[in-house]
């Protein structure tokens, strides 16, 4: 059986840009080559899921090929799922886990903005946790507390808190680590005071609790763009170009880029791209 690597992207809080990273993520690895099943979580929204459709919609259009991920659904109906009886929820995480663990190389699980015993059990199952948040203290609210007079970090959030346990379970039960990547999204184009007192605490917190720190994606215009017709930066091509390509989308490129170095998916595929003249 495949040792697939198991990447969850997830916090408890909704508008963080996850199903942005997840997507970009699962686009990147496929072009490197990877065999890449994914598992959407968010059983009432799932944007992961409309993604995949509207690519192989998109694509038999467009009269070209796109690798396309295998799709795990977690049942006929998710929206049911979602009132199900939380021991059913999480069988049904564990049954398509053990499909695509056959499958793949890796598993990416796009997880809701919310805590529930099957994103839980998906923490538990990670090889390696990537949290991306907007580059502000409401997002930092859901990784740690401060003290409301000094700024000083008080204490981890629930939601560190649920990381340290997912850790503590896999150690014990596989005699496995969970690297758990914190991803800083959406950053504002210009420095700020803010800005500084926000990364001290993050790096304060981070020695804390044990996560790296890396880069996310910016708040450009080209990601929300491409996501209805199903693609992201890293589809774009001679022959798929769906929107004039410009300089700020090969910064976006570069961006893709870097995520992925400091994930360590080295071998997933982001090639340059030529802005047109």
């Amino acid at each position: 059986m495949s040792q697939a690597r198991v990447i969850v992207v997830g916090n408890e809080k909704g508008g963080a840009g996850k199903s942005t990273i997840a997507i970009h993520l699962a686009a990147a690895l496929m072009h490197g080559g990877a065999r890449v099943a994914i598992i959407d979580l968010d059983l009432r929204q799932r944007s992961l899921g409309r993604f995949i459709s509207s690519r192989r919609k998109w694509s038999e259009s467009a009269g070209v090929t796109l690798p396309m991920p295998i799709d795990c659904p977690l049942g006929p109906d998710s929206a049911e799922l979602a009132t199900a009886e939380p021991a059913e929820a999480v069988a049904r995480l564990e049954e398509a886990l053990r499909d695509a663990l056959g499958l793949a190389d890796y598993i990416l699980i796009d997880t809701p903005g919310g805590d529930s015993p099957m994103s839980r059990a998906a923490h538990g199952r990670a090889d390696t946790i990537v949290t991306p948040m907007n580059d502000s203290f409401v997002d930092f609210d859901m990784l740690g507390q401060v003290d409301p007079v000094t700024l000083d970090l008080v204490r981890p959030s629930l939601y560190s808190e649920t990381v340290w346990e997912a850790r503590k379970v896999k150690a014990a039960t596989r005699g496995a680590s969970i690297d758990w990547v914190v991803l800083r999204n959406r950053l504002a184009t210009t420095e700020a005071r803010n800005r500084k007192r926000l990364e001290e605490r993050i790096a304060a917190l981070s020695r804390r609790v044990g996560f790296r720190i890396g880069p996310g994606l910016r708040d450009r215009v080209i990601y929300r763009e491409l996501f209805p017709f199903g693609l992201t930066i890293a589809d774009l091509s001679p022959t798929v170009r769906p929107v004039p390509v410009s300089l700020s989308h090969v910064a976006a490129r570069q961006e893709l880029r870097a995520l992925i170095q400091a994930l360590g998916l080295v071998d997933a595929g982001v090639e340059p791209i030529r802005a047109a003249s």
